[in-house]
């Protein structure tokens, strides 16, 4: 540390300018870490460091307001916050617009949480007490407050969550829909802005609260499935194709079901495993084997021993019988009865599965891709 004290006097004015910076991350987090620190050692400190090096001035400012944030003190915060807000320096402040931005936006934020606190208590009282209009007012105040302050910082690119939910749970309880859609759309679509599976999240979520067309819901999903196609949603994208009339559809939910199961923290989804074993055999019934042999294709090498060995047969068993059973059938499907965790799970004498296993059994005989018909 004092090695970078001595260089705020260095000839060299790149080291000079870095060196505050440094110094403040470390002493900040030595401070926050320190058992004997408190709010008003870390007060000084802030307000000593943002003095040193006027580039830094912003990014110190904002760093405080959220130690005090994670104090609980959102007096305090709001009143830094507010402070950076007026900070001008010459034509360097233009340099820093997006910090600006960003300050106001943390500002708006807190904000939105008055807002929030205001709405909460408004939904106690009755339309029609004098209590209930001035709540609302003050309501109305906060929101254009909170406003101003977030819509800056959202047309910048970047990943902004908390504050676009924020602006369009405001902007859908005022009743402007066609402004909270725009602001979705935008995070969501505008190429200026980071790929973002959130950003197709809220789109998605607020175009099923609008009870948006089905086309336009899987539009939304089918962007998310490249992003992320383990994500939770794309079982509710599997059964939107699911109903859907297009056959092109209809062989992407196959492609969308396999997708989930190929990645480990989806393994044990009882759902999918349900959701694949009956499509495979709806898809089968209506003679498209070639879409199942085209997701199989690709898999055969690696999900026997991923999903389907003799080990998970046993480990599965004792676990979760029900998600045995649902593998089972889609394992019998794929690989036939010779496959180990399919041979594993029939042969157990269990009374309350005993129909069930004997159904998967029918069913296997009568759709595996293995010798179909035998």
């Amino acid at each position: 540390m004092h090695s970078y004290f001595q260089i705020l006097e260095d000839s060299d004015s790149h080291k000079r300018q870095a060196a505050p910076e440094i110094i403040w991350k470390l002493g900040s987090e030595i401070l926050f870490y320190h058992p004997k620190s408190n709010v008003e050692t870390f007060n000084t400190f802030a307000d000593r460091m943002k003095n040193i090096g006027v580039m830094n001035y912003l990014k110190i400012s904002l760093q405080h307001a959220l130690y005090l944030l994670h104090h609980g003190m959102l007096e305090d915060a709001n009143r830094n916050l507010s402070h950076a807000e007026t900070w001008r320096y010459g034509e360097k402040s233009s340099s820093q617009e997006v910090l600006i931005n960003l300050i106001q936006a943390y500002k708006g934020l807190l904000q939105y949480y008055t807002w929030s606190k205001k709405k909460m208590e408004l939904s106690t009282l009755d339309e029609d007490d004098y209590a209930y209009n001035t709540a609302s007012q003050n309501m109305l105040n906060h929101s254009w407050k909170t406003s101003v302050n977030l819509c800056a910082l959202i047309q910048t690119p970047g990943v902004w969550d908390p504050f676009v939910k924020s602006y369009v749970e405001m902007l859908e309880f005022y009743g402007d829909q066609d402004g909270a859609r725009e602001v979705l759309t935008n995070y969501a679509y505008d190429e200026k802005f980071p790929s973002n599976p959130n950003a197709h999240i809220y789109l998605y979520n607020f175009l099923k609260r609008e009870k948006a067309p089905r086309e336009k819901l899987i539009s939304v999903l089918k962007i998310l499935y490249q992003i992320v196609p383990s994500h939770k949603l794309m079982l509710e994208f599997h059964r939107l194709l699911r109903k859907s009339e297009k056959e092109d559809h209809h062989k992407l939910g196959l492609e969308v079901l396999f997708g989930v199961l190929d990645f480990a923290g989806c393994t044990k989804n009882i759902t999918a495993w349900k959701y694949l074993g009956k499509y495979l055999r709806q898809t089968l019934v209506g003679n498209h084997l070639a879409w199942v042999q085209e997701e199989w294709n690709s898999r055969k090498n690696w999900w026997p021993s991923f999903h389907f060995s003799s080990f998970w047969a046993k480990s599965d068993w004792k676990e979760d019988k029900a998600l045995a059973c649902e593998k089972a059938l889609v394992a019998g499907i794929l690989l036939g009865k010779g496959c180990r965790y399919f041979r594993f799970i029939s042969k157990q004498d269990d009374q309350v599965l005993r129909k069930k296993i004997k159904r998967i059994k029918k069913s296997v005989k009568k759709h595996s891709i293995v010798n179909p018909g035998l």
